[in-house]
């Protein structure tokens, strides 16, 4: 335990590849909350406004965890050692 302790303060040990897949799921669980928010909101709405929050909701359903994935992706690759 003391020298992963040793390790950790000295960087040589790092913490956001294994925090990384919760951030991830934890994203993209929202994504997909606010999505089915927004259809709701748009199956509710009336008037010509309804189409268009169905129509965003479902893209934020299916596009939210790619982008959020994307962007995980992308913190990950300054973690990434010399392979």
């Amino acid at each position: 335990m003391e020298q992963w302790w040793r390790d950790f303060h000295r960087f040589r040990v790092l913490i956001t590849p294994q925090v990384m897949p919760f951030v991830f799921w934890i994203g993209a669980a929202i994504a997909v909350i606010m999505g089915i928010i927004t259809v709701v909101e748009g199956a509710l709405t009336p008037g010509p406004q309804k189409g268009r929050l169905i129509f965003l909701g479902l893209v934020s359903i299916f596009l939210g965890p790619v982008f959020v994935r994307i962007l995980c992706e992308l913190v990950m690759t300054f973690f990434r050692g010399k392979e």
